[in-house]
């Protein structure tokens, strides 16, 4: 009897573990790309854990803020999620995963990515009070409000994809067991079984459509209506400066929505070489929680000036 395998009276195989094997067609050379995934990695935690202690630091906090902290703190569950894995296959040769650890990725990946998802609708709102009617933003922006629009985005995402992982539980493994991926994608994994998986693509849809789509249809309309705010502004200043509160939001929503439709497109229209939807699928759950912190301490003041007083600190300790 096979490690991965069981055999019933019928003979017919059934998977006990599923196997990753890393980016198709470059198995023997892949170790190499572990080099750079390693160091986006170790920078998103770096980062994220740096933009943390600076909110730490800094005395008075606005409510842009607290949710840039739960951003940082969502990006590094992210890439954790995968990357431990990924650089446990190239450095190790460990590719085999079990069956609950693999459905538990598939959710872990999906609430974490809607999670980030939600977490920037809440900064578009936020934008939107601040500009449009500023003088509400005090009573309406409150730590209250943040307490319960995190709460609100952790059951949503917690519960919204649990179906993902249950359903394709539920699927029957019964021949191959080798996943051309380096880590449990719900596509992947799904593509292995032995009946029909028309349900479980269904049900991604719909949860993406319901879930992503409906966020990014929200921070549109938020985005609109500050551009109308915008333009009915008789100062030009004050319109530039409205303006850069928001760019370095809209720069990572920009990349972040841009990359979730570029993975699915290449995932759906089954290119003909298949590193491609895999190495943008495993890119698009590293690069975001690496750029996220650097775009914001980049472009915004409070926490450059944060960043300063935090390594001055450091230098006067040692």
């Amino acid at each position: 009897m096979s490690t991965y395998f069981s055999v019933s009276n019928s003979s017919q195989g059934h998977v006990l573990q599923f196997l990753l094997m890393g980016f198709p067609g470059i198995h023997r050379w892949q170790y190499w790309l572990s080099l750079p995934l390693a160091m986006f990695y170790f920078l998103a935690l770096g980062a994220n854990l740096f933009i943390l202690f600076t909110i730490y630091q800094m005395t008075a906090l606005q409510p842009m803020y607290h949710f840039l902290g739960i951003l940082a703190v969502t990006d590094m569950g992210l890439a954790t999620t995968i990357m431990p894995k990924i650089l446990s296959i190239f450095w190790f040769d460990d590719k085999s995963i079990s069956l609950p650890e693999c459905f538990l990725q598939i959710y872990a990946i999906h609430c974490f990515v809607g999670m980030e998802s939600g977490i920037f609708l809440c900064m578009a709102v936020d934008r939107y009070v601040a500009i449009c009617h500023p003088l509400r933003y005090p009573s309406v922006i409150t730590e209250a409000f943040i307490i319960k629009a995190t709460m609100f985005m952790v059951l949503r995402n917690g519960l919204l994809v649990i179906p993902v992982p249950v359903l394709a539980s539920q699927r029957n493994y019964c021949s191959k067991n080798e996943i051309e991926h380096c880590l449990c994608s719900n596509q992947g994994v799904t593509r292995l079984a032995c009946d029909d998986t028309s349900l479980n693509r269904a049900c991604q849809l719909v949860l993406a459509w319901v879930g992503l789509g409906g966020d990014l249809g929200m921070i549109l309309l938020s985005y609109s209506l500050i551009l109308r705010s915008v333009l009915k502004l008789n100062s030009r200043d004050a319109s530039s400066k409205a303006l850069s509160t928001c760019s370095s939001h809209l720069i990572l929503i920009c990349f972040f929505y841009t990359a979730i439709v570029v993975v699915s497109v290449t995932h759906l229209a089954e290119t003909r070489v298949p590193l491609i939807p895999v190495l943008l699928n495993v890119l698009h759950n590293i690069i975001p929680p690496a750029l996220n912190p650097m775009v914001y301490a980049l472009r915004t003041q409070e926490l450059r000036v944060g960043f300063l007083k935090l390594l001055r600190c450091t230098g006067k300790r040692k």
